[in-house]
């Protein structure tokens, strides 16, 4: 079948076939409880790259718990894989290892599936590094099962509420604009929108690496273990990963004196995630330190209110590191 709207990329579907078992593969080595969270699962999810910034990543939802340790890897420098329907584990880091050493990653999926006598159970996707994607919905994964690629990226389900899902998150991943994060998180909510898992929602992940690095570098890697909405859930938890970041930047500007910039980082993750009272306390800081104190009482007032705790933290930050502490203390005990 062709995907709607983008001429000569490639969807593919799979008749179930229930004389085909869908009993696992036991990999070497692998404990009795990877092996237990293994069972059949209905799931979509997408591997793909971006052409600019070279990182991949994968992002998946599935009715089941914890489906982040299953079905989503990635390695920085190396490709990405989504294992799942009669899910193997080791789909996963086989085929990174395969990958790493240089081979494509179709040839990588051949390999695996040539080695896998229950392959008819199996959805795989691969992307490499160099953007080389391939994909496999084995005959008896359950309909709706298909998969769908373009340049870059795959898409796949299986056990979906309705026909078109993978189109649907190839559709929504081709048509954004932003980071590779923000591109993964709209194919999952495409997934959604088309009627996503037949039996509902319950976990969700996302992995992101960067094009070069260490094999544990991760741009981005947060997991959903049991939410119901999970997707909505993960896209929580990326803003408060942005907002985080902007901190930590802000902790490393402040450190070196610039406080400046300190505080321009500190009040964008405060904006990011205004929820937080340790970000509106290290708002209030970074306020303070440039000398905006309306600001920074705002702030520290609001992050006190949530917990008290923050006013005793500002009398214990050492003056010669954040010497706005003190003066923001002694406003606050003023009452100004």
């Amino acid at each position: 079948m062709r995907c709607p709207g983008y001429p000569g990329q490639q969807c593919k579907t799979a008749p179930f076939s229930p004389r085909l078992s869908s009993r696992p593969i036991i990999a070497p080595k692998l404990t009795a409880t990877l092996t237990a969270t293994r069972a059949r699962q209905g799931t979509y999810s997408i591997v793909a790259r971006d052409p600019d910034r070279g990182e991949v990543g994968a992002a998946v939802q599935s009715h089941w718990f914890s489906v982040g340790p299953v079905v989503p890897w990635a390695r920085a420098g190396v490709g990405a894989v989504a294992t799942q329907a009669s899910a193997e584990l080791s789909y996963g880091p086989r085929g990174l290892d395969l990958m790493a050493q240089g081979v494509p990653a179709p040839d990588a999926l051949a390999r695996l599936l040539a080695a896998d006598a229950l392959s008819a159970s199996r959805q795989v996707a691969m992307i490499d590094v160099a953007g080389r994607v391939a994909a496999h919905t084995g005959a008896a994964c359950i309909p709706h099962a298909g998969d769908c690629q373009g340049p870059g990226v795959s898409c796949q389900a299986n056990i979906m509420a309705a026909e078109g899902v993978s189109p649907a998150m190839l559709d929504a991943f081709q048509r954004h604009t932003g980071s590779l994060t923000v591109r993964l998180l709209a194919a999952l909510d495409a997934a959604e929108a088309q009627g996503g898992d037949l039996r509902g929602r319950q976990s969700a992940a996302i992995v992101v690496v960067p094009a070069q690095g260490d094999p544990w570098d991760t741009v981005i890697s947060l997991r959903v273990e049991d939410h119901p909405d999970p997707v909505r859930e993960l896209a929580r938890l990326v803003r408060l990963h942005d907002a985080y970041l902007q901190a930590g930047l802000g902790d490393e500007r402040l450190a070196a004196g610039e406080h400046e910039q300190a505080a321009a980082l500190y009040l964008r993750a405060c904006e990011l995630a205004p929820e937080s009272d340790e970000l509106r306390f290290w708002a209030a800081i970074g306020s303070a330190a440039v000398g905006d104190m309306t600001t920074a009482l705002t702030h520290a007032r609001a992050a006190i209110a949530v917990h008290p705790a923050w006013f005793e933290l500002l009398a214990r930050l050492p003056e010669d590191d954040v010497p706005a502490a003190s003066r923001l203390l002694d406003a606050l005990r003023d009452g100004r």
